[in-house]
């Protein structure tokens, strides 16, 4: 409903990071609708604000960049290669600073300076693509964490995610801030400038994403492969087609009707370039470019590993882990106090899913072992899997979801339940 804002914490020594000037840049996204009333449309109809789906005159033209066999696959498997976001740019208006992109708002600079943008999103339902034509961008923190500086052109920030950044603008002139909704239905828009009342050109929406088998956790080898599977454990209902067979998920995952499809290839695309992203001419950033500044202070190997599968339904709006929604859970994620846990995430849907842990910080593991940069929150890509080190080092219980409104709300919660050992002192 809009009542957010940044807190910007300084460190207590000095500052690793050098800069002239800072602007706070809040991405959100808004609606006139009552989030209750989004929801209850979401229910009735999944893809209620989808007003980009492929179509007949698209597939004659190929602007939809797919051929009948592939439509056809898609339609057998009754879900939609451009479900991006549950809600979009029909209904939402996206937001810097709570300015629309017709308001303009504007930071200040004087060419020369090292300026830090601390860019935090705080969307209900949208990840955004900062860019910042003919800037780039220096990353320097994820997640409020020191990191290696690295250079890019263009990030995605998931919901709740935050990356600080450093750009050095030598020009008298303007460049526009651009925060592009990652399913290209709309975009915040704000202005770096030496003086209020400038502005430079906003570049039009992208092309629109397509989702591929991959990001199901398939590729073409196992469609090929689809022939020969148990297809009794396949839901076939109104004639279409779900992959949920059994046999692919773990002991503890209730295959019912929260659970559209189960990944039965999921890999790890920490090194790969985000949705939307893949084929953008320029520098952009990926998971596996973040490298802790400094190295971590826990270098016990983990004594334990715990899987999660990231679960959904989307024609019925059903979200969960492990195939349960919050509300059909009885028992908490338990950890033992100072406990060091490797924790796998598995996203069984074709959505992204920002998680998010309270109370810790939390290494993810993406090749850089002793400098491992420390989230509170990772995205989860379509199809994909990933990997933390967790140091269960705050007692007490801590909400654990999914960031996205809509997908917490409906289901995708837990409580991470932190313990002293048996025996020990409280």
């Amino acid at each position: 409903m809009g009542h957010y804002g940044p807190i910007i914490i300084d460190p207590a020594s000095a500052d690793p990071v050098a800069y002239d000037r800072e602007h706070v840049l809040v991405l959100s996204d808004w609606s006139f609708l009552h989030p209750h009333e989004i929801l209850r449309r979401l229910k009735a109809s999944p893809g209620y604000f989808n007003q980009q789906r492929t179509t007949i005159a698209g597939l004659v033209s190929g602007e939809d960049r797919m051929g009948a066999a592939d439509r056809r696959m898609w339609a057998q498997m009754r879900m939609d290669p451009r479900d991006i976001s549950d809600v979009t740019g029909s209904t939402y208006t996206y937001l810097v600073n709570g300015h629309g992109p017709q308001e303009n708002w504007t930071g200040l600079f004087s060419p020369g300076e090292r300026v830090r943008l601390r860019i935090i999103n705080a969307a209900a339902m949208t990840n955004f693509n900062v860019r910042i034509p003919g800037l780039p961008m220096s990353v320097v923190q994820a997640d409020a964490e020191n990191v290696r500086p690295v250079e890019v052109d263009e990030l995605q920030i998931a919901v709740a995610e935050t990356y600080d950044v450093i750009v050095s603008p030598r020009e008298d002139r303007a460049y526009t801030i651009v925060s592009e909704a990652v399913d290209r239905s709309g975009m915040g828009r704000a202005t770096l400038a030496p003086r209020l009342g400038m502005s430079a050109d906003i570049p039009p929406l992208r092309q629109i994403p397509n989702l591929t088998m991959r990001d199901m956790g398939m590729d073409m080898g196992s469609m090929a492969g689809m022939s020969g599977m148990d297809h009794g454990a396949m839901d076939h209902g109104s004639g279409g087609m779900n992959m949920r067979d059994p046999s692919l998920a773990p002991p503890n995952m209730a295959v019912g009707v929260g659970v559209q499809s189960i990944s039965p290839m999921p890999e790890n695309r920490l090194a790969e370039r985000p949705l939307g992203l893949e084929n953008e001419p320029h520098r952009v950033l990926v998971y596996s470019d973040l490298i802790a500044l400094t190295p971590n202070r826990d270098t016990r190997p983990p004594s334990r590993t715990l899987q999660i599968h990231l679960t959904g339904n989307m024609e019925r709006y059903m979200w969960g882990f492990d195939g349960r929604r919050f509300s059909e859970i009885v028992e908490p994620i338990r950890f033992q106090t100072n406990e060091r846990v490797r924790v796998t995430l598995v996203n069984d849907t074709m959505m992204q899913h920002p998680i998010h842990l309270h109370g810790h910080f939390f290494e993810l593991v993406n090749g850089h072992p002793g400098n491992q940069p420390l989230k509170h929150t990772v995205n989860v890509a379509p199809g994909g899997r990933l990997s933390f080190d967790l140091t269960a080092d705050a007692p007490g219980d801590w909400a654990f979801h999914c960031h996205m409104l809509m997908h917490m709300h409906s289901g995708m919660f837990n409580v991470v339940s932190i313990r002293p050992l048996d025996g020990a002192a409280s």
